[in-house]
């Protein structure tokens, strides 16, 4: 990033932005993640900031607090629409314009229909207002938030380990451990970028798993939440129940309950086949400002949400070892045939230790993506209906 005594284009002022919107991943739920970098008249950097978690000041304002006088007339690079309501914190497009700010750049609209647009209230005000600058990159930073208000409902990543030969476990259940080093480490960050982790009974009742961030620095703990239809594999003395962290056990409707003493946060749901409605499960976390679930097992839950058309990413870490028998990675998920198979694109393939991650999205949401905009490409000028709830 260039400093402050040398001129910034529009695409290094929007990839810093989109850098800084990254350092919220975990801590703004059920907000956005945003980041701002605020330009001079002449085009130096005089201020940056980044929504820093959920009731704070917004990026803009922590950009506009650092530029100060040296924000009038200048410009203002923001990965999502300025808000233009008061809600927790006031209305950031008002107080770009009480800034003197000349010109807005946003990269994604807001896709919130029940509030008015910021860019209409920066227009109105006689700011040059232009979307779509890197609207590509700064929708994938922010794509959990997007997803949830797109679609009700949290954006679910699943994500698994296994060998080339894509099995989780050998024969006699063993699995500690596929992956490297590395690779659990890997998915430490995952965790901390989410606001729940999700497993099922059998890896409950299997692995008595804790699903707790580690070595994170500053991590916010996700809640951990066991699908446990029949209430029976979360046993007293589970690590799950140590306090490290919120837990919350997902039962059904009629699951008897009695002697379950330990088990002081449980949700009822429906059932839907021999598990959970997993619809219902969704809308239940929504509901508890869940906005990004990590899914991590086991393969029987994860066929229930991939039947459920509510996996939206997939990160998967292939350790090369084979083992040709034991679980695979994925259960019956409802397809018979190769013409209904859940078709994916890889996005990312990334060594990390001795193993490979895999990230892929659904095809169906991969072309419904925005197109990524080329390095140095000028913002283009569109009309701005919506804005956000931070």
């Amino acid at each position: 990033m260039a400093t402050q005594a040398e001129t910034v284009t529009d695409a290094d002022a929007m990839r810093r932005a989109i850098a800084l919107a990254a350092r919220g991943l975990g801590s703004t739920s059920p907000n956005p993640v945003v980041g701002c970098v605020i330009l001079d008249a002449a085009g130096h950097l005089v201020g940056e900031g980044f929504h820093r978690r959920a009731g704070g000041p917004h990026a803009e304002i922590h950009a506009l607090r650092a530029a100060g006088e040296r924000a009038r007339g200048g410009t203002a690079y923001v990965t999502l629409e300025p808000c233009d309501h008061t809600g927790r914190t006031g209305p950031c497009s008002r107080a770009l314009v009480e800034a003197g700010v000349a010109r807005v750049s946003y990269a994604v609209a807001d896709p919130n229909p029940k509030a008015t647009g910021g860019a209409d209230t920066l227009r109105a005000a006689g700011v040059t207002v232009e979307q779509g600058l890197f609207a590509a990159e700064a929708e994938e930073g922010n794509t959990a938030w997007l997803t949830s208000v797109r679609r009700g409902r949290p954006h679910v990543l699943w994500k698994y380990a296994a060998t080339l030969d894509g099995r989780i476990a050998a024969a006699d259940s063993t699995s500690r451990w596929i992956t490297s080093a590395e690779a659990r480490a890997d998915v430490h960050r995952l965790r901390a970028e989410a606001d729940a982790v999700v497993v099922g009974s059998g890896t409950a009742r299997t692995d008595d798993p804790h699903l707790a961030v580690r070595g994170v620095e500053g991590a916010v703990q996700p809640l951990r939440v066991v699908a446990d239809t029949e209430a029976t594999a979360v046993r007293p003395g589970a690590r799950i129940l140590d306090g490290g962290a919120p837990t919350l056990i997902a039962v059904a409707e009629d699951a008897d309950l009695s002697g379950r003493g330990h088990l002081t946060d449980v949700v009822r749901l429906p059932r839907a086949g021999r598990g959970l409605d997993i619809p219902a499960l969704l809308a239940a976390l929504y509901e508890r400002g869940v906005r990004s679930v990590l899914l991590e097992g086991g393969p029987v839950l994860a066929g229930s949400f991939v039947a459920a058309g509510a996996v939206d990413k997939v990160v998967a870490y292939l350790a090369p070892v084979l083992l040709g028998a034991g679980p695979a990675a994925l259960a019956d998920a409802g397809i018979t045939t190769l013409a209904g198979a859940l078709r994916l694109r890889m996005t990312e393939t990334v060594r990390i230790g001795a193993d490979l991650r895999i990230t892929a999205v659904p095809e169906a949401a991969a072309a419904a993506a925005p197109a990524p905009v080329p390095a140095g490409a000028a913002s283009v000028p569109v009309s701005a209906t919506t804005t956000k709830e931070r």
